[in-house]
């Protein structure tokens, strides 16, 4: 496994790729409801529709950029997506009203939902099979790296340039992110009839009982990145907010290191249940924290549980779909996440609405609690059941 190559020319430009996309995914999100407000003119009712028309866009788009992905090719998905990216990223310096935002964001959501998934897709296949646990979380490193710097670099710009200044900047992230792709030698994917899938088969199945699983964990995250600030804001912590997730990034790249290799080594429940149960103790520990300290202890518990889980899900989606279908399984997987995590911003807002940040948080540790049970259920013991049986039959 050591003599398998993980650090390649391919992996790294595909992860800094991936790292500048997300950059700018970060960056908007953290300033948007600032430019809506302040340049628009918009109540803070509207701030929801700019997220929400993103995320509707890249939920609709996930199972055709699964099937464009297996059918037309990586290369050409992946170009294609980040060329209008970048002419999409340069375009909101010239957004005068609201409407014009949400269409731009909407056809933004798109070319992001392709770009993502091409990324994801090819950097399964970029990494040595036996050391994808391992890819897969590094890959996932970047993006960690840029929702840290991205929501500060954003807001720091913000306050002290214009915002046409910060959508630029944002646009030559988005030129760095394409001559980074321009620069990945994708495998060379052989499309024959045999391969091609039909348009109306939309989700991949082999990777729907971790997909489902998944959608769950990010039902309970979305609590996390959605209302933290509001939360610290009524408990007084306002200035500790900011370092919630520097320390929530510093606790999942302390891990990643250990996390991916034992995947690989000994298998997805060595990481999968224990990074649950962290996780869920972290949102109850986030849910009574009284003093920051105890606040901030809930960003490494979270961390550590959340980072762990993901890339393993996101692994597991992939290897136990046929290699030619590897594009349509990292599309139902992020798909199922995106709506989970639709969902749980708008639920959960609901219920903190009706009743408490304390009480959101504790039904958010519940719902990710019961994520072993589906896990067991729909992935595990069916895994299981398969190794009983190749061990009988040989």
């Amino acid at each position: 496994m050591e003599n398998e190559r993980l650090w390649t020319k391919d992996f790294i430009s595909v992860s800094l790729s991936g790292f500048f996309v997300f950059l700018v995914f970060y960056t908007l999100m953290a300033t948007l409801p600032i430019f809506v407000i302040d340049n628009l003119g918009q109540k803070e009712s509207s701030v929801g529709l700019v997220i929400t028309a993103f995320l509707i866009a890249s939920v609709l788009i996930r199972p055709f950029a699964g099937i464009w992905l297996d059918t037309i090719g990586r290369r050409k998905i992946l170009i294609f997506s980040l060329i209008f990216f970048t002419v999409t990223t340069f375009l909101y310096p010239f957004v005068q009203n609201f409407a014009l935002l949400l269409i731009l964001r909407f056809a933004q959501g798109i070319v992001f939902g392709l770009g993502t998934t091409a990324t994801g897709t090819i950097v399964a296949e970029i990494v040595p099979a036996k050391r994808r646990g391992e890819g897969m979380s590094y890959y996932g490193s970047s993006m960690i790296l840029a929702m840290v710097f991205g929501p500060y670099l954003g807001i720091t710009m913000m306050n002290k340039f214009s915002f046409t200044s910060l959508f630029l900047v944002c646009g030559i992230f988005a030129v760095i992110a394409f001559i980074f792709a321009m620069n990945i030698a994708i495998p060379k994917q052989v499309i024959t009839e045999k391969t091609r899938i039909k348009a109306s088969q939309l989700i991949e199945r082999s990777a729907l009982p971790v997909s489902i699983t998944a959608s769950m964990i990010a039902f309970g995250y979305s609590g996390v990145i959605s209302f933290i600030t509001l939360y610290a804001k009524e408990l007084g912590f306002v200035e500790v907010a900011s370092f919630f997730f520097i320390i929530y990034a510093i606790a999942i790249l302390a891990s990643r290191p250990f996390t991916g290799k034992l995947f690989d080594r000994r298998g997805a429940n060595t990481i999968v249940y224990p990074g649950i149960v962290l996780f869920a103790i972290g949102l109850l520990v986030l849910s009574f924290s009284t003093i920051p300290s105890i606040f901030l202890l809930s960003a490494v518990l979270v961390g550590l549980g959340y980072g762990s889980i993901v890339p393993s899900f996101q692994t597991l989606a992939i290897n136990n779909a046929a290699p030619v279908k590897r594009g349509m399984a990292t599309a139902t997987f992020f798909m199922f996440f995106d709506i989970g995590m639709g969902l749980g911003s708008y639920i959960l807002g609901i219920v903190s609405a009706k009743t408490t940040f304390h009480s959101m948080y504790v039904i958010s540790a519940i719902v990710v609690l019961l994520t072993t049970v589906f896990y067991y259920m729909l992935h595990d013991r069916k895994q299981k059941s398969v190794a009983i049986y190749e061990k009988k039959a040989a």
